[in-house]
């Protein structure tokens, strides 16, 4: 503005002593974020020692983030939903933490301190609290946004606070720091993203690895504050400081010491307190209950969901089994079924020449050959001679024996019965040639597989998948399929059978019910020509299972069909979990 000769110009403000309504608490005075930091080394050394924490801190909170989602899928089965809201509420809270932290600009190396200690506690416990939260209160959902939230707010705050350390260290043009900060995070990210599946979670588990990432986090905030910017903290804030993260550390200490009782105690909850077999392999959790001595039932539980029940797996293989065995059946197919139960049901006939069990994780044939309990229930199946087991995934080597993969590596290793090298191994280093389907293909296909509703085992009810069987069938062959209940999940059930007919398969959809409960097994009965819903009239009589059962249960689902659904795709697919 124009001002009148002789007059001088009013005085300029100071862009360090702003005025009004929106000027904050730390910008009130000279803040610690303008003044060079007083640091033990050079500015290099000490820029290059913020990055390197930086780098740490990201690679945490990555594992962080993977831990919750990974737990929350384990506990629900619905690994597409946990990311989802994992996700956009973490990455929503980190724009929350951004804001709040341009209060703590003004003590940046205290809000820093304190950030990355509650960040420590809340990140490294998180898993021990989704966990307890899903075994005694019966859900997780709460817990789990809670944590996100809290974790993403913390997060958030990590960057504008590192951004102003970092330029106390040495200024630079705000596009070179935010190029420096950002770059370390984004490596950090990567090193924690890799490390939690690879290293983390085989060698030490969600809850010991999540409590190890917090106590490294701790370590690197604090000793970052309280080395290398202790000159800038008053004797009171650096006693305060020290005092957080011992008791922060102490803390997730406790914590690593009592898993293995706080796993414990949350097996009993959920098991009942007569579990025998509690395991961790590469693929799941394996626990089996009863089945000793004492007479109770045997139940083997997957990642936390029944799968066999003595009181009443019988009814269920007769009913998948029996039906499909209705014709030719020298070579039979078993997907999944690692238990070993639906191969007994196909070992009765004398008429199978070679049963082939393709089964993903190695730890549940292992059981089902050694466990006393489970090898009473499958009438030691794999000791049959005519039993071949391949270490696979079904929908993988279905594509690998089919001719369709092109991959040999990853083949699977097939192994007979009795856990010897199967045929096809060889000595040497040299991999394993692909198995392929026996001439004509087989006779029968089993897919004993875990629920269409669960999103990692979707693809195996996929259109896809139901091509690769399809290729494997022998002319006349037929397929059974259990699809989920028809009672409890209808909507999925007649996907599984829409998906079957969208390859050209002919099918008869039929249920079971359990015992004396009202819910029931749906089946699938499936084949290239029009299959008959019967029970073989030469062989083993069932013990459970009468031809007016299977016919009562063809009319409740022709009853109950819904026409016009789509069928599920590997890129869109129809399962609701």
């Amino acid at each position: 503005m124009p001002t009148a000769p002789g007059v001088p110009p009013p005085p300029e403000p100071s862009p360090r002593e702003p005025s009004g309504p929106e000027a904050s608490p730390c910008e009130t005075s000279r803040p610690e974020s303008e003044s060079p930091a007083r640091l033990p080394v050079p500015a290099g050394l000490g820029r290059f020692l913020v990055l390197g924490t930086v780098f740490v801190c990201a690679a945490c909170g990555l594992v962080y983030e993977l831990e919750l989602v990974a737990l929350a899928s384990y506990l629900t089965g619905d690994s597409v939903t946990q990311a989802s809201v994992v996700l956009s509420v973490m990455v929503f809270a980190m724009g929350l933490g951004s804001l709040l932290a341009k209060r703590l600009r003004c003590r940046a190396a205290v809000g820093f301190c304190v950030v990355e200690a509650v960040l420590a506690l809340v990140g490294g416990c998180s898993a021990m609290a989704l966990y307890a939260s899903f075994v005694w209160s019966g859900q997780s959902r709460a817990a789990l946004v809670g944590f996100s939230l809290a974790i993403g707010v913390l997060m958030g705050a990590e960057v504008p606070l590192l951004m102003t350390l970092i330029q106390r260290v040495r200024r630079q043009d705000a596009g070179g720091a935010v190029a420096d900060v950002f770059a370390a995070d984004y490596v950090g990210a990567l090193v924690g993203g890799l490390a939690f599946p690879f290293l983390l979670l085989p060698a030490l588990g969600q809850l010991t690895g999540a409590l190890l990432t917090g106590t490294v986090n701790a370590v690197a905030g604090g000793a970052l504050v309280l080395w290398l910017f202790r000159r800038d903290l008053s004797r009171r804030a650096r006693w305060t400081l020290v005092v957080a993260n011992v008791v922060v550390l102490a803390l997730l200490a406790a914590g690593a010491v009592l898993t293995p009782a706080f796993e414990r105690a949350a097996r009993r909850a959920v098991y009942g307190p007569d579990i025998r077999v509690a395991v961790r392999t590469g693929v799941q959790e394996i626990v089996l209950t009863g089945g000793g001595a004492d007479g109770r039932p045997l139940s083997l539980f997957l990642d936390g969901r029944l799968r066999v029940s003595g009181r009443d797996e019988l009814r269920y293989h007769e009913a998948l089994v029996h039906p499909a065995m209705a014709g030719p059946h020298r070579r039979v197919l078993v997907l999944g079924g690692g238990d070993g139960l639906a191969a007994r049901e196909v070992l009765r006939y004398g008429g199978v020449r070679s049963v082939t069990v393709v089964e993903l994780d190695p730890g549940v044939v292992r059981l089902a050959r050694t466990d006393p309990g489970l090898t009473a229930l499958n009438a030691d199946a794999y000791r049959d001679p005519r039993v071949r087991v391949v270490t696979a995934d079904a929908f993988g080597w279905l594509r690998r024996a089919g001719g369709g993969g092109g991959d040999r590596a990853g083949g699977g290793a097939g192994d007979r019965a009795d856990g010897s090298a199967g045929p096809h191994r060889l000595s040497g280093t040299r991999s394993p040639p692909v198995e392929r389907f026996p001439p004509g293909g087989y006779d029968v296909v089993v897919c004993d597989l875990p629920e269409p509703g669960v999103t990692a085992g979707a693809k195996l009810y996929s259109q896809e998948f139901y091509g690769l069987v399809e290729r494997a069938l022998a002319p006349g062959g037929r397929l059974a399929v259990h699809a989920g209940s028809l009672g409890a999940d209808p909507k999925a059930y007649w996907t599984v059978e829409s998906t079957l007919r969208s390859v050209g398969l002919r099918t008869v959809p039929y249920a079971v019910a359990r015992g004396a409960t009202s819910h029931d097994w749906g089946f699938v009965l499936a084949g290239r020509a029009p299959v008959r819903l019967r029970l073989p009239g030469h062989g083993p009589r069932p013990q459970s299972l009468t031809l007016g059962t299977l016919r009562a249960g063809a009319r409740e689902a022709a009853r109950r069909r819904e026409p016009g659904l789509p069928a599920s795709t590997l890129t869109h697919p129809r399962y609701a979990p």
